[in-house]
């Protein structure tokens, strides 16, 4: 009788702990497909047309359409004194262009022209979903095309931060950047998923790996039956792993919403990639805590690698090598891997940042 009775007690636990686990993965992946959009105000729009007239620049409005058709927005900022060369910047979760001014402010002085584009589904953009990279590798590769079209830059690099930045080195697949940087990226997407699920309760990802293992596979089911999204192919190591276009990862060592374990992760599957941790540096940190090596280690990085167009280590990669052969002799359990900031805005981060940008104007010029 007594065996009975707890029987029926696991029997209710299991039935509550699936139905709970199938909620929550429902959950899970339609807030993680739809984030909440910060529309760019018209405010916003005329700080950035003072930057530029302040920096002796012309603000320019841009659009392309997706791949499926949605349009996709940005402002064009070309300094009077160019040399030649261009950066796209990629901002965060949940933010929008305006969350790289200040990184815009940077490379204009040193003569960049910029594009600063609104991700699908943030800013201005068109789009109901975003992908942390499976359709976006697809807008930033038009974002080039239409910067190769329009301005005909010597070189075009890429600089982008936590999404930004993973979207960026999914882009690598098949975008010929002559070098990027890339600021607290996730290193592969099941990952950071699994280091969500630990992080409300300030343990590892194993948490999710192991207990909370049933919610992760709800939210990728979902997203592929319902969606249509296969975002186990979201995987910037990967990608990274197999393109010859020159890496720079910046990553502070105290990152709270991505591990800096994310970024060594990748490294270690790309020995040509340089890595450089920033000691006592958060999430984007690394230009308030460092402001001054912080442009230096940058423009120093696009400058090394100006004008490499000849393509010769600059291959597309063929889609087949990611399935599976990437990782290759790698077991990911024995890298410094771990996951980064799926469900977590940039935008908290973004008021502090630009503080800090507006110090480095001043020790880059004024």
């Amino acid at each position: 009788m007594r065996s009975s009775r707890q029987f029926r007690r696991l029997i209710i636990f299991v039935v509550f702990y699936l139905a709970f686990c199938v909620t929550a993965g429902i959950l899970l992946c339609d807030g993680s497909l739809r984030p909440a959009r910060r529309p760019l105000t018209n405010d916003e729009e005329m700080s950035a047309r003072q930057l530029a007239a302040d920096l002796d620049s012309n603000l320019s409005n841009a659009i392309i359409s997706g791949r499926d058709g949605n349009p996709l927005r940005a402002w064009s900022i070309r300094p009077s004194q160019a040399n030649d060369d261009a950066v796209i910047l990629l901002h965060g979760l949940a933010d929008n262009r305006f969350g790289m001014i200040g990184y815009a402010r940077m490379f204009l002085r040193h003569g960049y022209r910029v594009l600063l584009p609104d991700a699908r589904a943030h800013g201005a953009s068109g789009g109901a979903f975003a992908t942390y990279g499976l359709l976006e590798r697809d807008d930033i590769h038009g974002w080039f095309d239409w910067l190769n079209a329009e301005v005909h830059p010597r070189c075009i690099f890429g600089f982008g931060e936590s999404m930004g930045a993973a979207q960026l080195l999914q882009a690598l697949q098949r975008t010929q950047f002559c070098a990027v940087a890339a600021e607290s990226p996730f290193s592969d997407f099941a990952e950071i998923a699994y280091d969500r699920m630990g992080q409300p309760f300030h343990v590892g990802p194993w948490f999710g790996r192991t207990f909370l293992w049933p919610v992760v596979e709800t939210a990728f089911l979902r997203a592929e039956w319902k969606y249509k999204f296969n975002m186990r192919e979201v995987s910037p190591e990967k990608i990274v792993s197999l393109s010859g276009v020159p890496v720079l990862l910046i990553h502070g060592q105290i990152d709270s919403n991505i591990p800096v374990r994310h970024s060594r992760r990748i490294h270690a599957l790309d020995a040509k990639a340089v890595l450089w941790e920033v000691p006592r540096a958060d999430h984007c940190g690394a230009i308030s805590v460092a402001p001054e090596e912080f442009d230096r280690r940058v423009i120093e990085w696009f400058a090394s690698h100006s004008g490499r167009a000849d393509g010769a280590t600059r291959t597309s990669i063929d889609p087949s090598l990611l399935h599976g052969q990437a990782l290759k002799g790698v077991n990911p359990r024995t890298q410094h891997g771990a996951k980064a900031p799926l469900f977590h805005s940039t935008a908290s981060v973004g008021v502090s940042r630009r503080v800090s940008l507006h110090a480095l104007s001043s020790v880059s010029g004024g």
